[in-house]
């Protein structure tokens, strides 16, 4: 790389890309008039998830519970503009009217619940990924062999095909689509920028949609990983399984998220870089080439985002000390 790279990390939303920096998490959004807005999140951790951040394994789980937890703000924004548009200027005025109510009597218990709901959720959608497989090849294979290993590796291999037909199936609706464009706008994006590229649309569209640090690849980490770890501790019967499977999930997770720093790592390195190719094939399903005014968007997002790192940065802000509220989204 030409250049130091903070490890800024991206995100599709409908008809937008948000971006988080050291300090501050951007999302930009590509409007019906043709306007870009931005929703700007000042980052607000605590000491003791900062810490638990610098732990290896443990790092992992918090990084990606925390972004569920916060992610949901940005995908809102963004559905909420797509909604604005589509609605009639009176309506609009209505809605906009129960809304700045409902927003002066948030508490915050209310906040927290948000959060708490967009964990929830993530746990909810990873354990059932998890189990589903289980179910299924127990009534396909429960008698096909007695070793227990062989079990696993069929079960790895049925909750691949199962992600792979669910990623094909939703890839095929419009939003969808354009969600994945987004998707690969972002990587294209950040690898523009770590190759020390001025960040214009002619510069960015020469890169891969496809990039070591993405979710995807944490995903098919998991699906191999898994059978390696649930491997390691032996079950006789269903509920032996299940419930190894709901107590290892945390270690599949941390795991997972460590090589897949590993893997970027060492992807400028002959040989190694191969280790990464899993998670690169299954993002040619979860991106797809993205239209200039697409990454045009993207580049928004990302300047905005460093922008706003440097102005905190300029100001003598420690990361701790960044106050947790949302600034007013800004046109740009």
């Amino acid at each position: 790389m030409s250049q130091e790279t903070p490890s800024y990390g991206g995100q599709a939303v409908i008809e937008g890309v948000m971006f988080g920096g050291k300090h501050i998490n951007v999302t930009a959004v590509r409007r019906k008039n043709q306007e870009i807005t931005f929703l700007e999140v000042p980052k607000s951790d605590k000491s003791w998830v900062i810490k638990l951040r610098r732990i290896p394994l443990l790092r992992g789980i918090v990084s990606i519970i925390d972004s569920s937890a916060k992610g949901s703000k940005h995908l809102n924004y963004s559905a909420e503009s797509y909604a604005e548009d589509e609605t009639e200027p009176e309506e609009l005025a209505k809605q906009k009217e129960k809304t700045k109510k409902k927003e002066e009597g948030w508490s915050l218990g209310m906040i927290f619940g948000v959060a708490v709901m967009g964990i929830l959720s993530f746990l909810f959608g990873k354990l059932i990924f998890t189990l589903v497989p289980v179910f299924v090849e127990n009534f396909l294979f429960k008698d096909a062999f007695d070793n227990y290993i062989l079990h696993n590796l069929v079960e790895g291999g049925i909750k691949l095909i199962l992600l792979l037909v669910y990623l094909t199936a939703i890839s095929q609706t419009p939003v969808i689509k354009r969600l994945f464009q987004y998707h690969g706008a972002e990587h294209k994006v950040i690898s523009a920028f770590e190759a020390g590229e001025e960040l214009t649309v002619e510069n960015v569209q020469k890169y891969s949609r496809l990039h070591y640090r993405c979710g995807s690849s944490f995903m098919m980490l998991t699906i191999i990983l898994g059978v390696v770890i649930y491997s390691v501790v032996p079950w006789s019967n269903l509920t032996e399984r299940i419930l190894q499977r709901i107590i290892l999930l945390p270690v599949v997770i941390g795991v997972s998220f460590e090589v897949l720093k590993g893997t970027n790592a060492v992807r400028d390195i002959p040989g190694l870089k191969y280790l990464g190719y899993p998670g690169l094939w299954l993002q040619l399903l979860t991106t797809k080439e993205p239209k200039d005014d697409m990454v045009e968007v993207s580049i928004a997002s990302f300047n905005r985002m460093r922008e706003l790192d440097a102005a905190i940065e300029a100001r003598g802000y420690a990361e701790e000390s960044v106050s947790g509220g949302i600034l007013d989204p800004a046109k740009g």
